[in-house]
């Protein structure tokens, strides 16, 4: 029996599109009230929900008119990863970063798994103290090198990323771009509550390295059992020779970890976004090029070669961003939320708090931006976690839950396509290994907000 192919991850977020337009036709148009709070954030006005006088149907034109308006809209990280692709290759091509792998390896060469459990350490960490996501792109491509050398794959290198990411947000501390909305938005103390994420980032972690460990160990002991053994992009070249670490090198590599330093300063002090820091790496790769002695011509022939091989993967930002345009502009988002949420006023708290969770982890499909989502739906969850008798902490720790860890599956999230677009790692079997994760993680959620509704938190 022939097994069924998949279709490419275009065609499959082309057909998500076309379930989203049917919804459009399916759901009433509806739309919360909406109104200013303290801090200056738009957000829904609980219970003004009502259901629009005239249904907005959208023509069947819009399945293509949308992409090119979700290309623009997604316009930001797009740009940046034709900046990082570029300034990466020409960094790349002076030889500094291979040479620098090769010292990496000698040294984990017999420790695959503290490779893995630092980087997705490391990954956290970012995520759960500033809110690092988008930021992680350029350094995929180096720690794909590192794993495959180390006779593991490209799934195995992306997964400690990502999932190292998505925990970090899930259980995130402090993350401005989703814990701070919203407890703002939830009227309770900023940075509230940190002791118990904090808590939950290690066993969490735990889960995600087990998982993550067992698959990387079945590929080590045969590349058959890589979902991605038979994809022709996912394999990357294996360097066979480093080049040595001289000075022209080390000065390349000092010059990489400065500006990632500035980085790393620029978004926590000054809210650097897509801007600065697509500059930030172009003036990176200018000034490498000049350090290496490759001279400009051949770096701009190099840049144009990376920027190009990402062409794909910003095509699929933009069709990931189509499917949430396509809901927004029937006006059926706040349909969804307000029918999700209105059940939970009639269960009690530790089944409410459980019911939070799982209301956000399927709004994260529709509503992939987590500040977007904070300001749609932590209005609602709010008040009724005053009706249900949980605290507001509970309310806010269900929402970061289900918008972290679902950040690493829902094909909505530009973050995650663009990660899989320039690994040549397709949907479908990223899927089959991340779902059974999800799973485990959600659970684990589940009992840590029970626990949390049974202490007070």
């Amino acid at each position: 029996m022939k097994s069924i192919k998949v279709p490419h991850t275009l065609v499959l977020l082309f057909l998500m599109m076309v379930v989203a337009y049917l919804l459009t036709w399916m759901l009433p148009s509806g739309s919360f009230e909406m109104a200013e709070n303290a801090n200056g954030n738009t957000v829904v006005v609980p219970g003004t929900y009502k259901v629009a006088e005239q249904q907005v149907s959208l023509p069947v034109t819009t399945l293509f008119t949308v992409i090119p308006r979700a290309l623009g809209e997604a316009q930001g990280i797009i740009f940046f990863l034709f900046l990082v692709g570029g300034s990466l290759a020409v960094i790349r091509s002076t030889g500094a970063i291979d040479a620098l792998l090769g010292k990496v390896l000698n040294r984990f060469a017999h420790k695959p798994a503290l490779l893995l459990l630092m980087s997705m350490l490391a990954f956290a960490l970012g995520s759960t103290s500033i809110g690092m996501a988008e930021e992680y792109i350029p350094l995929v491509l180096i720690l794909i090198s590192l794993c495959v050398a180390l006779r593991m794959d490209t799934v195995s290198a992306v997964a400690s990323m990502v999932i190292g990411y998505g925990i970090g947000y899930g259980t995130a501390m402090l993350n401005p771009f989703t814990v701070l909305v919203a407890q703002g938005v939830a009227e309770i103390p900023p940075t509230s509550g940190w002791e118990y994420r904090l808590l939950l980032l290690f066993p969490f972690l735990a889960i995600g390295f087990h998982h993550l460990w067992k698959y990387a160990s079945a590929v080590r002991a045969d590349h058959v059992n890589s979902l991605v053994h038979d994809i022709p992009e996912a394999q990357p070249p294996k360097a066979t020779e480093f080049p040595a670490l001289d000075m022209r090198k080390k000065a390349v590599l000092g010059l990489t970890l400065a500006t990632l330093v500035v980085m790393v300063v620029g978004i926590a002090k000054y809210h650097w976004y897509f801007v600065e820091l697509g500059a930030l790496f172009f003036a990176l790769a200018m000034v490498c090029s000049l350090v290496a002695g490759k001279g400009f011509d051949n770096a701009a022939k190099t840049f144009t070669i990376g920027a190009s091989e990402l062409t794909g993967t910003a095509l699929l930002i933009g069709f990931a961003r189509s499917i949430e345009l396509i809901l927004s502009d029937a006006q059926v988002l706040h349909t969804v939320v307000n029918g999700l949420a209105t059940p939970l006023t009639m269960v009690g708290g530790e089944l409410s708090a459980v019911g939070m969770l799982f209301i956000q982890s399927v709004l994260n499909f529709f509503i992939p931006s987590g500040s977007g989502q904070a300001y749609v739906t932590m209005p609602i969850m709010a008040p009724i976690a005053d009706l249900v008798g949980v605290s507001r902490q509970v309310a806010v720790l269900a929402y970061q839950m289900g918008d972290g860890l679902m950040n690493m599956i829902v094909p909505t999230n530009a973050v995650l396509m663009g990660i899989l677009g320039m690994c040549g790692i397709p949907y479908d079997r990223w899927f089959r290994f991340i779902w059974p994760l999800i799973i485990k993680l959600l659970a684990a959620s589940a009992v840590a907000l029970v626990i949390a509704v049974l202490i007070g938190y």
